[in-house]
């Protein structure tokens, strides 16, 4: 009886560990379509510091806080986190809308420097 409430409780913490995660990755996107990116890149920091165990959502979170960069007219910075998606998560679909966005701030003149060096998460 005691294992399986254990068991029951180590779940039950999974679980909400995952639901936060989820609440703080909404809310960024919230944060971010109401035009606030301050706090939108407060929560994508939370869903962060809660995603390290699911590092698939990793590029998601970067892609957003690309987009709150260039919002801000931070060109660079903006660029260097599409580059890190790119370099990191090659075969992912937002390294695929990372480019999309850089081709996008070459088109409006907006200098993009030498890719970020990064290797590959693992698989």
């Amino acid at each position: 009886m005691r294992i399986l409430l254990i068991l029951v409780g180590a779940l039950s913490v999974a679980g909400c560990n995952s639901a936060s995660l989820d609440y703080h990755l909404d809310n960024a996107y919230e944060q971010y379509n109401a035009g606030n990116c301050d706090k939108a890149m407060l929560e994508l920091s939370q869903a962060e510091r809660r995603s390290r165990s699911r590092s698939y959502v990793q590029p998601e979170i970067s892609l957003l806080r690309g987009q709150c960069l260039e919002r801000e007219n931070l060109y660079i910075d903006a660029a260097q986190t599409y580059q890190f998606i790119i370099g990191r998560y090659p075969s992912s679909e937002y390294a695929y809308r990372a480019r999309a966005r850089l081709d996008t701030l070459q088109q409006l003149g907006h200098k993009v420097n030498e890719p970020a060096k990064v290797s590959a998460a693992p698989l």
